[in-house]
């Protein structure tokens, strides 16, 4: 058996490859931007739609937006666009615990700004007279906050379940190289289609975002009782998404995609050049300053 291939993040690249590497601020603003477009979708869609009509719409445009955002900035920072993602891959060993905490951040910032130009546009609606309430339709809650009355319990195991599921596919789509038969195409379609048919459910159940980023965004802007509930749909996905991340971790395939030709890792964003050989750091090398430079994680 073969050992597996370093994981990308850990690996030097020849001086063209890492050259056209972006660095972190670039990625970062990939990460936040995508995720502002997914929130507008998301939420946008259900706020603004006749109520009480069917969560198909809303669940088809948020994956449609998922799986646009991935094809529009993959190449630039791997797509994540959701804090359980960046965790799945920290647990997985596809990135480094700095990175993946900025990742996090960008993401959130991102959300907040897209669900931030929802509320302001409720509030010009003559219709409209309390935006917090409308955007209470699309918060996610449990019990007296649920379409179907679900308890904490059903809430909290469907949020990890289908944080688990999302993370698993994007773990399992993202790493395949389309000289080894896969194709760019792969993990946005696949992930999107994820995210189309768990939002449905989700939305059915309790408007389950199987995000945290996005729960956090729509918690702020609603009534005050959404907050108190927030820790469910923080906790849950992020547990969701560790144990997938560790399924992936033990299986060996946290340096997947290392196949043949230079390679944009879906997941990571960065550039690896598979049949090289690795090199190490020099010991006198800044990790902080590498990190900073796209270098690192």
């Amino acid at each position: 058996m073969s050992s597996p291939a370093p994981a990308p993040h850990d690996v030097l690249l020849p001086s063209g490859l890492e050259a056209a590497r972006p660095g972190l601020l670039p990625r970062l603003g990939a990460e936040a931007f995508g995720t502002l477009f997914i929130v507008v979708a998301g939420l946008g869609v259900p706020l603004f739609t006749i109520p009480d009509s069917s969560p198909v719409p809303a669940a088809l445009a948020a994956g449609l937006a998922v799986t646009a955002a991935m094809l529009a900035f993959a190449h630039v920072s791997g797509g994540h666009f959701n804090p359980a993602i960046t965790a799945g891959h920290l647990v997985a060993g596809r990135i480094r615990p700095g990175a993946a905490a900025a990742y996090a951040g960008a993401q959130l910032v991102g959300a907040l700004a897209g669900a931030f130009a929802l509320y302001g546009i409720l509030r010009t609606l003559p219709g409209i007279a309390d935006s917090r309430t409308a955007f209470d339709t699309v918060t996610a809650g449990f019990g007296e906050h649920s379409i179907i009355q679900a308890p904490l319990a059903a809430a909290l195991l469907l949020e990890m379940l289908g944080a688990a599921i999302v993370v698993a596919v994007f773990l399992g789509t993202s790493g395949s190289d389309t000289r080894d038969g896969g194709s760019r195409y792969a993990a946005p379609v696949a992930v999107g289609l994820s995210f189309a048919v768990l939002l449905q459910l989700g939305q059915s159940v309790g408007n389950l975002p199987f995000n945290p980023a996005r729960a956090v965004a729509s918690a702020v802007f609603s009534s005050g009782w959404a907050v108190e509930q927030l820790w469910v749909f923080l906790a849950a996905p992020l547990l969701g998404a560790a144990i997938a991340g560790l399924v992936f971790r033990s299986m060996g395939t946290a340096g997947a995609g290392a196949g043949t030709g230079a390679v944009v890792q879906a997941g990571t964003g960065e550039t690896t050049e598979a049949g090289e050989p690795a090199e190490t750091a020099e010991p006198g090398s800044s990790e902080a300053q590498e990190f900073f430079d796209g270098q690192r994680g």
